[in-house]
């Protein structure tokens, strides 16, 4: 047999009122529950916790080093179901979410503070990473859920498509390009090419269709960040492979977009999430708003078919482009 919690509550109320009865009308036990639960309490402790002095009970030496042991062990017990309540109830958890740069920088910063304000006792932890990184601390455990492209099977996860952007050419405003109002895949070819590192998962999506096309791009420069092509397509290297993410910075530094076509191909942000691991209340509110607020914040498309792209140009910012390609 072991220690129960109503065996030390009924030791703390006998000490504080100092008599069976009242500890009794306090728990709402009758006397003989009472006596019944500081004998067994005594038994296995094999102590005796009080001496009695006329009609009250006074606590034994024993007694007097376990009384603050008992009311820590209740204190904890409380505390630990108050702390659970406000978990569920979502006043206090906490969110830690991997996402790709541009996403992390582009798309859930507004995201995270209109959260916060919902949920101020929520922290919200967003660790700026490449694609890779996000699969790899999605699938360690390193962070609740991700945000970013994924490619192929990754067995224990699990990719819920949030929205797709599709592939522009950036290039300077002298670039042969510039005055083009679409390229081709098979006319970028011709020029050298600037995009992410073989194995990142866009690229491996990327690569994929156009294999299907019979295309097969050379790339002079590979690399990590988004943020890296764009400098490097400032700086005059090449032409730069990027999603419509990135398309708000790109044009900060006075470069142009340029659709690409034949094929049209898109890239899918998803929602990267751990199969075998269950959400906290607050991480499941957030990828839950996530998703709802991806889906209803679309922008505006000129064509048919693009009505229900999601646009995190638009959403982050508020932009005047027309979308027409």
């Amino acid at each position: 047999m072991s220690i129960t919690l109503r065996q030390l509550e009924v030791f703390v109320a006998v000490s504080e009122e100092g008599s069976l009865t009242r500890a009794g009308e306090v728990l709402g036990l009758p006397q003989s529950s009472i006596s019944k639960q500081l004998k067994e309490l005594e038994d296995l402790l094999g102590l005796k916790l009080f001496d009695r002095h006329t009609r009250m009970l006074r606590l034994t030496e024993g007694g007097m080093e376990i009384l603050p042991l008992a009311k820590k062990t209740l204190a904890d017990l409380d505390a630990m179901l108050d702390g659970s309540a406000q978990l569920k109830t979502l006043e206090r958890g906490r969110v830690s979410i991997a996402a790709s740069s541009m996403q992390a920088a582009l798309v859930l910063p507004r995201m995270v503070k209109a959260f916060s304000e919902m949920h101020p006792g929520i922290r919200i932890e967003l660790l700026d990473v490449t694609q890779d990184d996000v699969i790899q601390m999605v699938s360690g455990g390193a962070v609740d859920f991700g945000v970013g492209s994924a490619f192929g099977d990754h067995g224990d996860l699990s990719m819920k498509t949030l929205w797709s952007e599709p592939f522009f050419a950036v290039v300077q405003q002298d670039h042969a390009l510039a005055r083009k109002k679409s390229v081709t895949w098979k006319e970028l070819q011709k020029f050298p090419l600037i995009g992410s590192r073989k194995g990142n998962p866009v690229r491996t999506a990327l690569e994929f269709s156009l294999a299907s096309e019979g295309i097969s791009l050379k790339y002079v420069h590979e690399v990590a960040l988004p943020l890296t092509t764009i400098g490097m397509v400032a700086g005059g290297l090449g032409v730069g492979i990027l999603t419509g993410s990135t398309r708000r910075l790109s044009e900060s530094l006075g470069l142009l977009f340029k659709p690409i076509f034949q094929p049209k191909l898109e890239r899918k942000v998803v929602l990267v999430l751990h199969s075998a691991r269950s959400l906290s209340p607050a991480a499941k509110k957030f990828s839950d708003a996530l998703v709802s607020w991806t889906s209803l914040k679309k922008s505006r498309f000129n064509e048919e078919d693009n009505v229900h792209r999601f646009c995190n140009v638009c959403y982050q910012f508020g932009c005047s482009l027309t979308h027409q390609h």
